[in-house]
């Protein structure tokens, strides 16, 4: 991979330094002791990793606060200075050369880069020709075209989860709070806060009531409308009318979108929940630090909804940290801190599928587009994996490299090409979020190298992916 398109801002001071060690909720000592869990037996940790900094509970143990006073040379490795950047406060990085091979369907690899010195990037979220990305400054940056368009901020906690529905925004914070959001229609670059989940005026509505307190921490009530942790995870029923809202509460709270009142909330686990998805079939499925994925069946029960457990799909040591369903809705994919990704199959009435092992340390997001799937991980790497609809065996086609950090989330969204409608192989444009405070842009073909160069020698007229720009990897999918 090219150096050039790796960008690392080299002004720092001890303030930033202890930004990127500090966070609202701090984790213990035991928390730190128990990072093992995200590592195969053979691989050492990275240097100075936090559990907060990867923004998952991996245990709540205990409420003991670290201690915040790092120097820069004690921040972790993906956040060192690798090359210099410019001096504008922002930075967009085109690969020239991979834009021109992208004429070339089967090119898979690096497009872009968008920097900007503010923060670890925890959210992305697309809408049309725009890009929405959150960090821990409490902003939210609006990109088009690889150019910074727009940007807002919230007064506290840093954005965990950006989900758009229509004209709304809704992004979920580290203080327990969900804000919606809504661009000007005279202006579409200016975003104003329209409301806040819950409203002021419901919470005051609970309050009244003492059946409305639920104990949320020893010798500690509050009404049940309300995250009293951070939220982890936001998702939208597949009709859009419904907002799921997972947090380290161990709760998951049901939103209905057209009012931002809260319907229901329900206790799904014994630790904090990661991860929560809408699936199929009226079902919603949650992961946890408790280590289990856990299958809830939705009923419509009046203005209302009612969530009953139906099964467990999942029971391990380590933390399930992120869920995918893809958009056919036939498989639910689940990764861990111990680095697999688990799937469970619909037309199988979610038996186990397999397990996709391409990481080496914990993954903690997923994407899902057509039939690919992609995964990024704490070893800074992404993989992606091609699922075969008739045989239901997933190949890994590809691992992006390029991040010096943690890759936090991922988006994905299809490439807007005519070769894409010839009867080709489609391709995607991939967005990866990462801890060393970047966005990159990637885009990824359906087509493997050995594809391409069987249809080469049949006469198909195109080239191959550089092996500089991509590096490829064959991966293994095994069945459990």
């Amino acid at each position: 991979m090219r150096s050039s398109t790796i960008y690392i801002n080299t002004m720092r001071n001890s303030r930033k330094a202890k930004m990127l060690t500090e966070n609202n909720n701090s984790s213990s000592n035991s928390q730190h002791q128990k990072f093992g869990n995200m590592l195969h037996q053979s691989d050492p940790p990275p240097n100075d990793i936090d559990m907060e900094e990867l923004s998952f509970r991996f245990s709540n143990g205990s409420d003991t606060p670290t201690n915040s006073n790092n120097s820069p040379q004690n921040t972790p490795s993906w956040d060192q200075p690798t090359s210099p950047l410019t001096k504008s406060p922002w930075s967009s990085y085109v690969n020239q050369e991979a834009d021109d091979e992208a004429s070339n369907y089967s090119y898979t690899g690096l497009m872009g880069s968008l920097v900007r010195e503010e923060g670890h990037i925890y959210s992305l979220a697309t809408s049309g020709d725009l890009l929405y990305t959150g960090s821990d400054s409490k902003n939210v940056r609006v990109w088009k075209n690889q150019k910074e368009f727009s940007g807002f901020k919230s007064n506290s906690g840093l954005v965990k989860a950006i989900v758009i529905s229509g004209e709304r925004i809704f992004t979920g914070h580290q203080d327990g709070k969900i804000r919606l959001w809504k661009a000007s229609r005279k202006n579409p670059s200016v975003h104003k806060r329209i409301g806040t989940l819950p409203t002021l005026k419901a919470c005051i509505k609970s309050s009244i009531n003492p059946s409305n307190y639920v104990e949320v921490r020893r010798n500690r009530n509050a009404v049940w409308i309300k995250h009293f942790d951070a939220i982890s995870c936001l998702n939208l029923s597949e009709d859009k009318t419904l907002l799921y809202s997972a947090s380290w509460d161990k709760t998951v709270k049901v939103w209905r979108v057209s009012d931002s009142k809260c319907l229901e909330s329900v206790t799904v686990h014994d630790d904090a929940v990661n991860a929560v998805v809408s699936g199929f079939d009226g079902l919603v499925f949650t992961g946890s630090a408790d280590g289990s994925v856990k299958v809830w069946r939705r009923e419509m029960q009046g203005k209302g909804t009612k969530h009953f457990f139906s099964q467990i799909l999942l029971k391990q040591d380590c933390a399930v940290t992120a869920l995918a369903v893809n958009p056919t809705a036939t498989v639910l994919y689940g990764g861990s801190s111990d680095g697999l990704v688990n799937f469970w199959e619909r037309e199988k009435l979610l038996s186990h599928g397999g397990v996709l092992r391409g990481h080496k340390l914990a993954v903690l997001c997923l994407a899902t587009a057509g039939n690919m799937v992609f995964s990024g991980s704490a070893d800074t790497t992404i993989c992606v994996w091609r699922r075969d609809q008739a045989e239901g065996e997933h190949t890994c086609l590809s691992v992006l490299r390029g991040h010096s950090g943690p890759v936090k989330c991922l988006a994905v969204e299809a490439e807007d090409r005519e070769e894409v409608v010839r009867g080709r192989e489609r391709a995607w444009i991939a967005y990866s979020g990462s801890l060393d405070k970047s966005v990159k842009i990637w885009r990824v073909s359906e087509t493997t190298e050995v594809q391409a160069q069987q249809r080469q020698k049949e006469g198909g007229g195109f080239t191959v992916a550089k092996p500089e720009v991509l590096s490829a990897s064959r991966g293994i999918a095994s069945h459990g």
